[in-house]
């Protein structure tokens, strides 16, 4: 039976976007193992048919010893376990992941760069020069003949130096959603335009713009409030802190709820997703599920969130960082329920015509057999 294993960061992130992929390998008839830190969601892959093996190492370290710790690790996991194929799911796991089967001699790997967090949304000389070291890193060190990268937008692989119809390159629409689970609901009733903002509360996200968007929204007397659904992440140095969340709640028209398990009930309770993304993004899993749910959508004009929502038809796109454009379509929407009606539908309609779970495996079905058959 081939061999097909994935690794990555936490058993939480795999559990939440791509547990659709071990799925697909399932279904081929493959032996699945995912490697990643494990903590509360083993149960939950191991469902899907997968089997799951443990490999501690910090997200937050950039040690570069405790990198090499990793690497040695991972590449005697690799050894031992003896892959057909390899899949490395973020940035983290490429480079450690890469590393490790070059050592263990692994022939056949999927680089599946799903955002590059903040290293993306910045703009300035330092994250320039820090992409360009990441492209040598990945296409001169990690590439192998048997390497294929996936992507969940059409501007990633450019920042790789790859044509995004190269045929080493597969596009997909994001992790793919369940229309199931998230099914088009009536909008709320009441006057009140309601916002929620799901995702992990990291300034990348922009929750510091859509926090002021409301507070705008608000002062020029339009009805509208804001929730905030979310766990700070104290592996990754760019969270936004406890004492700015809790200030935020205590602020008129702004709650912060936390981190929720029923992402569905969130939007069955509100009219609009707004995520004021200043880049970095794959496809945004939030958004997805906002337009399942029949739900206008507020966010910028970056890789992801530009490549789902259409400006004017499932919701708006706006600059990065422009809290007062987003509170002038918060105004417009919160006089125009039809039009926030309209929006919500045409949402739910083009995320079942495309980024459903379904189209996603399909397409990780064709690559896996493609890769095999080599």
């Amino acid at each position: 039976m081939p061999k097909l294993l994935f690794v990555v960061t936490e058993d939480w992130f795999f559990a939440s976007h791509f547990l659709p992929m071990a799925r697909v390998g399932v279904e081929l008839g493959l032996e699945v193992v995912v490697v990643a830190r494990v903590r509360d969601h083993a149960g939950v892959i191991e469902a899907t048919g997968a089997r799951v093996v443990a490999l501690e190492a910090e997200r937050r370290s950039v040690n570069p010893l405790h990198a090499t710790a990793t690497v040695r690790k991972l590449a005697a996991i690799l050894r031992r376990e003896r892959p057909d194929i390899v899949h490395c799911i973020s940035l983290k796991p490429i480079l450690i992941g890469g590393l490790a089967s070059r050592l263990a001699g692994v022939k056949r790997q999927v680089f599946a760069l799903t955002g590059l967090g903040f290293l993306g949304a910045r703009q300035d000389k330092a994250a320039q020069g820090l992409r360009r070291m990441l492209r040598l890193v990945v296409r001169a060190g990690l590439q192998r003949a048997g390497t294929h990268y996936l992507f969940e937008n059409r501007d990633d692989p450019r920042l790789l130096g790859l044509d995004p119809d190269a045929p080493d390159v597969t596009v997909v629409n994001g992790a793919g959603i369940d229309p199931e689970r998230y099914r088009e609901t009536p909008l709320p009733d009441g006057p009140t335009l309601r916002l929620a903002l799901v995702a992990r509360l990291l300034w990348s996200k922009g929750v510091d713009t859509a926090v002021e968007a409301v507070r705008l929204a608000r002062s020029r007397g339009v009805d509208a409030t804001l929730d905030l659904y979310g766990a700070p992440d104290p592996s990754n140095p760019k969270a936004v802190p406890l004492g700015t969340l809790d200030a935020w709640t205590r602020e008129d028209g702004v709650r912060w709820h936390g981190a929720t398990r029923d992402v569905a009930a969130v939007w069955r309770a509100h009219d609009v997703a707004i995520l004021p993304s200043r880049g970095g993004e794959g496809l945004p899993r939030t958004l997805l599920e906002s337009a399942a749910s029949g739900r206008a959508m507020l966010t910028t004009d970056v890789p992801g969130c530009r490549d789902l929502v259409r400006d004017g038809v499932d919701g708006y796109v706006l600059p990065v960082g422009d809290a007062d454009g987003f509170a002038r379509r918060i105004g417009e929407l919160a006089a125009d329920r039809a039009l926030l009606h309209k929006m919500g539908a045409s949402a739910a309609r083009r995320v079942r015509e495309g980024y459903t779970e379904r189209d996603v495996m399909d397409a990780v079905a064709a690559l896996y057999r493609r890769m095999l058959a080599r």
